[in-house]
Order: C-alpha cells, then sequence, then structure tokens
C-alpha cells in the first residue's frame, strides 16, 4: 500500500471535490452508476485517496480488468497489448499541489477519477479490450493510429444521452478546467469517424483541437471494430 503525504492528500481533496460537483452535469451515465460502489468498497471519498490494491479486487470481480502500477507513460504498443488482456497500466504519484487542477501526465486522480468507474463497466471494458486486441500484431503506423483513437474515445470521448452530450474521457473527467472547456466549445466537437480521427492530433499540454462525440457507447464499439477489420 502507498503511504500518501497530508499534503497530497489535500491535493487530492480539491480535485475529487471540484470533480465531483462537476459529475452529476457532465459525466455519462454508465459513469455515475459505478460511482456508490467505489465509494463503499473502494474508499472513494475527499479525505482519502483510494489504494490499487482494494480497486484491483474490485475490478477482477466487476469486470475481469487488473490493475499493474507504473512510474509513467509506456510505449503505445505495450499500453494497448496490456489492455488486450484486461491488464491497465496505471500511476500511483499524484499531481503538484501548486496546480491540483491539471497534470500533463497521467496521475493517481487522473487513473482513479478518470478511468477506473468507466473499468468497472462491462460494455466498456470489452471496448477497452478490443482496442487492445487489434493493436496486436499491428504495424507500428496502424498501432500509433489505434493509439490516437484511444486517445480520443478512452481519454477524451464525448457521447449523447438523453439528448445530451456527456463524458466518458478520463482525461476530461479529472480535469476540471477542460472538462469545462470541451462541453462549452461547441464549434471543436465532431462526430468521431476512426477513418478521420485517427489522424487528428493528440496534445499532451494544452487543451485538444477537437474532441469526438458518438450517439451510444455501442456506437463506438461498432465503429471501432469495422476500423480494427480494416487494418488486420
Amino acid at each position: 500500500r502507498v503511504k500518501y503525504t497530508d499534503v497530497e492528500i489535500m491535493t487530492w481533496g480539491i480535485v475529487f471535490r471540484e470533480l465531483h460537483n462537476l459529475y452529476k452535469q457532465y459525466a455519462c451515465r454508465e459513469y455515475l452508476e459505478n460511482w456508490p460502489e467505489l465509494v463503499k468498497y473502494c474508499g472513494y471519498r475527499e479525505d482519502n485517496i483510494p489504494q490499487l490494491q482494494d480497486l484491483n479486487i474490485f475490478l477482477k470481480r466487476k469486470t475481469g480488468f487488473q490493475l499493474r502500477p507504473v512510474a509513467g507513460y509506456l510505449s503505445p504498443r505495450d499500453f494497448l497489448s496490456g489492455l488486450a488482456f484486461r491488464v491497465f497500466h496505471c500511476t500511483q504519484y499524484i499531481r503538484h499541489s501548486s496546480d491540483p487542477y491539471y497534470t500533463p501526465e497521467p496521475d493517481c486522480c487522473h487513473e482513479l477519477l478518470g478511468h477506473m468507474p468507466l473499468l468497472a463497466n462491462p460494455s466498456f471494458a470489452l471496448f477497452s479490450q478490443e482496442l487492445g486486441l487489434s493493436s496486436l500484431g499491428a504495424s507500428d503506423s496502424d498501432v500509433e493510429k489505434l493509439a490516437t483513437l484511444y486517445f480520443f474515445t478512452v481519454e477524451f470521448g464525448l457521447c449523447k444521452q438523453d439528448g445530451q452530450l456527456k463524458v466518458y474521457g478520463a482525461g476530461l473527467l479529472s480535469s476540471v478546467a477542460e472538462l469545462q472547456h470541451a462541453i462549452n466549445s461547441q464549434e471543436k466537437i465532431k462526430k468521431f469517424d476512426p477513418e478521420l480521427t485517427c489522424n487528428e492530433e493528440c496534445i499532451i499540454t494544452a487543451y485538444q483541437n477537437a474532441y469526438y462525440y458518438t450517439d451510444s457507447f455501442q456506437e463506438a464499439t461498432e465503429k471501432m471494430r469495422a476500423f480494427a477489420a480494416t487494418i488486420q
């Protein structure tokens, strides 16, 4: 288990509180559904940073996903191939207290608040795994395309629910500033089309130039399957 400092827990608390206020309005249904169980079984609260050990037990029971701690970014091929076997590589360090609302690298606020609630959803877990499976044996250029598609779905994706745009991308669900920016930047929001989206630039240090939505998770899954069939 990781022993976090008081300053780290305070930073987590600031991020947790601000984001939690936004989720009711912006997060997709599938994200919100798993929240009560994360509170109950994994210690999701303002004054506590959940431990990967507890999340591992929870996710294994829900979708069979397992978490593997890493120090930072993996290569796209290594990260995607992990997903193929329902292994999600994630960090355990936390962003600097001087800027709690943004981090250029994935920290535990990003992993725990952005990714975990959806990895506990069977449809979303399958979507992630299939994306990973598509990468196995693929050429470097195709892996690059798949990594870009992962980026604009799992990290920055939007979907329509009850006629409104909701967020499922972990990069948005873990950034107070970019979450509000994305939803309010109508001119940047485009329909997800893997053939086009795979050429979009992934921006790590600033807001994205574009965000992509589908009318449902199912639509994203079907479009990804069709795209994957063209690269085998």
